[in-house]
Formats: C-alpha cells, structure tokens, sequence
C-alpha cells in the first residue's frame, strides 16, 4: 500500500509541476544551426565580400584582411571602415595531421557586363602560412582568404563577382 501511494503522489506532483508551463505560452521562433565537417573535405563556410568601395579619378587598391576582415584603401579608392568578410573554409581529419591549403585567384571580378576589376593578390590568414595542423581535440582546422583588388579610375559602378580554387591537401 506505501508504495502504491507514493506513486500516486509523484504522479500527482509531476502534474501540478507541469500544469503552469503548458498553461503559459510565451513561445518564440528559433533558428538552429550546426556546421558538420567531414574528414578529408574542404568545406566553405562564408564567401568572401571586399564590402563597398567608392572608386575616384585615379586608379587605387582596396586590400581585404584574411583574418579579420579590415580594409585597406590606397590610391584614389575610399569607402567606410566597416571590415569586409573574408572566405572561410574548414576541414576535419585525423589529429595533429598537417594539411596544405592553396588558393589559385581569378584574374578578375566581373560585373557581367564587360567590366571587370583586376585581382592583384590573395592571402592566406595566418600571415599567408599554407600549413595547418588539425587541432587534436576537435579534429578540426580552419582558414581565411582575403585578397587585393585594382579599381581602375572612375570605375563603373555594379556588383563585380568571381570564384576562386582553394585546395587543402591532406599529408
């Protein structure tokens, strides 16, 4: 009989426990994200963007910090000192192996419309060191690429775009 009781009493507690919070509904939408790496594959996490740049009467560069997107203006470029995103890649593998990264630019960006910027550099973060180690805890490595543009005198305005090679080789 004792043990039937004390049943009963949990089973009575868990209700009341749980009645308030059904009872009150103040509930708001989410976004979950989770970033999955597989072994031995290069994953882009964020594409590279120099960010707005205002282009004057003489030629100019804009420089974009591979590790925490600051920009850099020379020449007859200006824009505001918000930073730029760097293209973010990760991988996984096994702990303590060493990978290569390499990144092979485009000549150019393009508007689609003729008109192009010349791609002059880019740059590996880590001050430009193509070797990672993957961490031996998480099994994980990452790297930023940013780069350095040519804006030509009076440049035309538009979104100008193209994509590059990046390639981690696993030793």
């Amino acid at each position: 009989m004792f043990i039937r009781k004390s049943l009963i009493a949990a089973a009575m507690a868990a209700t009341v426990v749980a009645t308030p919070a059904a009872a009150a509904s103040n509930a708001k939408p989410a976004n979950g994200r989770a970033l999955l790496l597989l072994p031995l594959k290069l994953t882009k996490i964020n594409d590279m963007d120099f960010g707005m740049v205002v282009s004057g009467n003489s030629y100019g560069t804009v420089s974009l910090d591979a590790g925490n997107g600051g920009r850099l203006y020379a020449g007859g470029v200006s824009g505001p000192s918000t930073p730029g995103q760097p293209a973010y890649f990760g991988g996984a593998g096994s702990p303590g192996q060493l990978v290569v990264v390499t990144v092979t630019p485009p000549a150019s960006l393009s508007d689609g419309n003729g008109h192009s910027v010349s791609v002059l550099a880019m740059s590996l973060d880590n001050a430009g060191n193509p070797l990672r180690t993957i961490d031996p805890v998480s099994k994980t490595f990452f790297v930023g690429v940013g780069g350095i543009l040519g804006i030509n005198a009076n440049q035309v305005p538009g979104i100008y775009s193209a994509t590059f090679q990046v390639t981690a080789n696993y030793l």
